[in-house]
């Protein structure tokens, strides 16, 4: 069996809605219970010397969501990459955005690039958010650059490798999903061929330590062949 250590965890957060809904609260209380959950998570990660965690924040199909809920989501990525910055800065990991950037609103994405800039020395740990993403537009958009740049070569693996997002981060040994839910909603379909997949049914806001060392745990306990017999 292959224990190949496990550098980069992705998790589909999901189900804030839900779990607010569970509580008889408005839908934005799940996204600020699942803020706290982000960073249980975060600092969890780093206790169990996971090197890149990514988390899948807003979906380029999110945009469909009622106006006040996508108003509050936007609300809540300018707090946290504000008032947490210092403090991921203070633990040494630096900050990296995947998705659909140009989209966002000009303040948003002066955070992020404030954010990337203040953090980019750090090399130990990377904390990836993906923002307005979605891996078929991400192969699209790899694809147009890669043609506008070389119009008359066809396209092969290493150059769509090359084009991605966030080509040097490696592909994800682990996503996680929560809620129940057993689909990747179109998340990091290109890295995603031979990750390992665990699902759990807890909504995202109660997601804790022990429930990703439960998922670490369950990792290691699988044989990674990538195709081989």
């Amino acid at each position: 069996m292959e224990k190949k250590k496990l550098a980069h965890v992705a998790i589909i957060m999901d189900g804030n809605g839900r779990w607010a809904k569970s509580k008889h609260l408005p839908r934005v209380m799940g996204h600020h219970a699942g803020v706290r959950a982000v960073e249980r998570t975060v600092r969890a990660a780093k206790d169990l010397d996971i090197p890149y965690i990514s988390l899948y924040a807003f979906s380029t199909e999110n945009w469909k969501r009622p106006k006040g809920e996508v108003l509050g989501l936007m609300g809540l990525f300018r707090y946290y990459m504000n008032s947490k910055l210092n403090e991921l800065c203070r633990e040494k990991t630096r900050m990296r955005f995947a998705g659909d950037l140009a989209a966002l609103p000009e303040d948003i994405r002066q955070i992020l690039r404030r954010a990337e800039e203040k953090t980019e020395q750090y090399e130990e740990r990377q904390l990836i958010i993906c923002l307005n993403y979605g891996g078929r537009k991400e192969i699209i958009d790899a694809i147009n650059k890669i043609t506008a740049q070389n119009p008359q070569s066809p396209v092969t693996e290493e150059m769509l490798r090359e084009n991605l997002y966030l080509p040097d981060v490696p592909d994800p040994d682990l996503i996680i999903r929560t809620s129940g839910e057993l689909r990747l909603s179109n998340f990091w379909l290109w890295q995603s061929s031979y990750s390992e997949y665990y699902f759990t049914d807890k909504y995202w806001p109660d997601f804790n330590k022990e429930d990703l060392e439960e998922a670490v745990k369950d990792y290691y306990e699988r044989e990674r062949r990538y195709g081989k017999a």
